[in-house]
């Protein structure tokens, strides 16, 4: 699975919107957007953000992205 479809995925299991989720992470919603459609990429320090925010290793959520 994707980097876009596990953000996607753990926002939603999670009941965030994409104005919330931004909110928490502190990037605008437009951010949150294009992670979830594969448009960019969050930097070191948002995907450590993340990992934190769902109480995921670092490596679970990018292990499958990079081959």
């Amino acid at each position: 699975m994707k980097i876009a479809d596990k953000i996607k995925q753990l926002r939603q299991q999670n009941n965030f919107t994409q104005e919330e989720l931004a909110k928490k992470l502190m990037v605008s919603r437009q951010a949150i957007s294009k992670w979830e459609t594969g448009n960019s990429l969050p930097d070191i320090e948002n995907l450590l953000n993340i990992s934190k925010l769902f109480e995921i290793s670092l490596d679970e959520l990018i292990k499958n992205e990079i081959h």
